[in-house]
C-alpha cells in the first residue's frame, strides 16, 4: 500500500473518529494551492479570519467540525489534510485560528506550488470523512480548478459541476461569491468563492436553519447563489388583496403560512386573492414558463384559477401581480352546533392545506448582473457558463402552506353549557322527587289513616282483622291501590 493511500486512509479516520456522534457535521475545506498565493502572502488579507469566523458562526456547541487543507494529492503531498477535527465547544477558536496561522501555500515534492482539484476534495469530504452520512460540506477556494496545473479550467468546472448537479447525495448547493482583493509575489486576485453544499436530507434542514436564523449572513452578507435544487421552491407567493369574499380575511402567519379567517356565518364558496409571485432562485431569471397550481384543504383537491397561465421574465427582487380564484371548503367546516364547534369555542378550528404552484416547460437564464460580477472577482475564469442549469431540470414546484381558521365564538357552548345546567336540574329535581317520602291517605272500612311511601314502594293494607285487602303502589306521580281483595272496604282519600 502506498504512502498516499495510507495518509487519505488516516486522514479519513482522523474525520470520521469526531463526526458520527454528532447531528450536524461541519465539514470545512480551505484551499492552499499555488493559485491561493497572494491571500496567504497578503500582510491586509482577511481571508484567514473569514474562515474563523463562519466556522464559528455555523458550528454550534456540541457539532463536529473538521477543517482541513486541500490542493491536489500528490505521492508524499496527500489532500486534503485535516488540521482540527474536534467537538465544538469554548477552546475550538483557539484551535481553528491556530490552524489557520500555520498554514500556508502547499508544494509538490518537486519543490513547484500545488495544483488544485475542488471535485477530489468534495469528492473525499462526502464519501470518507462524513462516511455516507449527513452533514454540511463548506468549500473555500479562488475558484481556479487547474489539477495538474491544467489550463482547460472550463473542462474542469464542468467536471465539477457536474459532480453537484447529478450527485443525489448533495441535496443543496449554495455559492457565496465575496469581493477580497488581496496581492502576492506571484499572483493578485479580487474574489473568492465559498461554497456550502448541503449533505442528505440532515444537512439540508441544517443549512436551511442556517439561512432562516442568518448565522450565516452574520459573517456572509452578499445573497447566495442557489446551484441546487432548480425544481423545486423557486417561487414565492405573496397575498396583496381579497376581493368578494365576505366573512373571510387574509393574512400571513409565522413560518409562511396564508391565513384564512372564515367567520362562521360565511357562505361564500369562493375569494379572488391578487398576489405577487416572487422568484427565489437567486441569480437565474425565469425568463418563461407555464403556470398552474392547485389547493389541498381536507378532502378537497381543486385547482385554483389563475389570472395568467404563463410567466415571463421573472426577475429575483422584482415580483410579478397574478390574480386567482380560491375555492374555499365551506362544506367541508363543521357547523356551529357541532362537537368541533363547541371544542372550539373562543379559540379557531383550523383546517391545514397547501396551495401548490406548477412550472412547467421552465426555462432559466443566468442573470447579466451576476455574470458580470463573477468577470470582476474572477477574470478570465469561464465559471459563469457553468451556471447554466441542467437540462433535465425543465419543470418546479413551490408549496404555500394554508391554514383555513373558523371562529365559533362562545355562544355554542355557553348554549350547550346552559342545557346540561338545566337537564341537571331536571335530574336533580326528579331525584329528589323519587327519594322524598310522599303521604297518601287510606280509608279502610270508613277508617282513615295516613300512609308514607317513598316513589317505588310497594305495601301491604290491612282491615281491622288483620288481613291483607289491598296494596298501596306509590309513584313519582302519585298512588294506587293493586291487589284489591274482593269486597273489602278500601278506598284512596278521605
Amino acid at each position: 500500500m502506498s504512502g498516499l493511500v495510507i495518509r487519505l486512509l488516516a486522514f479519513c479516520a482522523l474525520l470520521c473518529a469526531a463526526l458520527p456522534a454528532f447531528a450536524t457535521p461541519q465539514v470545512f475545506l480551505v484551499q492552499n494551492s499555488g493559485w491561493m498565493e497572494p491571500f496567504y502572502a497578503d500582510p491586509q488579507s482577511r481571508f484567514k479570519p473569514l474562515v474563523t469566523e463562519l466556522a464559528l458562526a455555523v458550528a454550534q456547541p456540541g457539532d463536529a467540525l473538521v477543517l482541513a487543507a486541500f490542493n491536489q494529492s500528490q505521492p508524499g503531498a496527500p489532500s486534503p489534510k485535516a488540521l482540527v477535527s474536534t467537538k465544538v465547544g469554548e477552546g475550538t477558536r483557539a484551535q481553528v485560528t491556530q490552524a489557520l496561522a500555520g498554514l500556508d501555500t502547499a508544494r509538490k515534492p518537486g519543490g513547484a506550488l500545488a495544483d488544485t482539484d475542488l471535485g477530489e476534495a468534495v469528492s473525499a469530504a462526502m464519501t470518507q470523512a462524513l462516511g455516507g452520512k449527513d452533514g454540511i460540506v463548506w468549500l473555500v477556494t479562488n475558484n481556479r480548478n487547474s489539477p495538474n496545473n491544467d489550463q482547460a479550467t472550463a473542462q474542469r468546472n464542468r467536471e465539477f459541476y457536474a459532480l453537484i448537479h447529478r450527485g443525489g447525495a448533495i441535496r443543496t448547493a449554495l455559492a457565496f461569491p465575496l469581493r477580497m482583493q488581496v496581492q502576492g509575489a506571484h499572483y493578485r486576485a479580487n474574489g473568492l468563492m465559498v461554497y456550502a453544499f448541503a449533505i442528505g436530507p440532515t444537512g439540508a434542514q441544517a443549512l436551511e436553519r442556517q439561512l432562516a436564523t442568518g448565522s450565516i449572513a452574520k459573517i456572509i452578507t452578499e445573497p447566495p447563489a442557489r446551484l441546487k435544487p432548480l425544481d423545486r421552491d423557486t417561487v414565492r407567493l405573496v397575498p396583496r388583496k381579497v376581493e368578494d369574499a365576505p366573512g373571510v380575511r387574509f393574512s400571513m402567519g409565522q413560518g409562511g403560512v396564508l391565513r384564512a379567517d372564515v367567520a362562521s356565518s360565511a357562505v361564500s364558496p369562493s375569494a379572488k386573492i391578487a398576489w405577487h409571485i416572487e422568484n427565489t432562485i437567486y441569480p437565474y431569471t425565469i425568463a418563461s414558463a407555464t403556470l398552474s397550481a392547485r389547493s389541498k384543504l381536507g378532502v378537497d383537491d381543486k385547482p385554483v384559477t389563475l389570472g395568467s397561465a404563463r410567466v415571463n421574465g421573472l426577475v429575483p427582487g422584482k415580483p410579478q401581480p397574478l390574480a386567482s380564484t380560491l375555492q374555499l371548503p365551506v362544506a367541508q367546516l363543521p357547523s356551529q352546533w357541532s362537537m368541533a364547534a363547541i371544542q372550539s369555542a373562543g379559540s379557531a378550528y383550523v383546517l391545514p392545506g397547501t396551495i401548490e404552484v406548477h412550472l412547467a416547460d421552465q426555462k432559466l437564464i443566468l442573470s447579466g448582473a451576476f455574470r458580470e460580477r463573477m468577470a470582476a472577482l474572477f477574470p478570465g475564469d469561464p465559471l459563469p457558463d457553468i451556471f447554466t442549469p441542467p437540462a433535465q431540470v425543465q419543470a418546479s414546484t413551490a408549496q404555500l402552506p394554508i391554514e383555513v381558521r373558523v371562529h365559533y365564538g362562545m355562544a355554542p357552548l355557553l348554549a350547550v353549557g346552559g342545557g346540561l345546567l338545566a337537564l341537571l336540574a331536571a335530574g336533580g329535581g326528579a331525584a329528589y322527587a323519587w327519594m322524598r317520602p310522599q303521604r297518601a291517605w287510606v280509608t279502610v272500612e270508613d277508617e282513615l289513616r295516613t300512609m308514607h311511601a317513598r316513589a317505588g314502594a310497594d305495601q301491604a293494607i290491612y282491615d281491622k282483622a288483620g288481613n291483607e285487602v289491598a296494596r298501596l303502589k306509590t309513584t313519582v306521580f302519585g298512588h294506587q291501590l293493586t291487589d284489591l281483595r274482593e269486597g273489602a272496604q278500601v278506598r284512596l282519600g278521605r
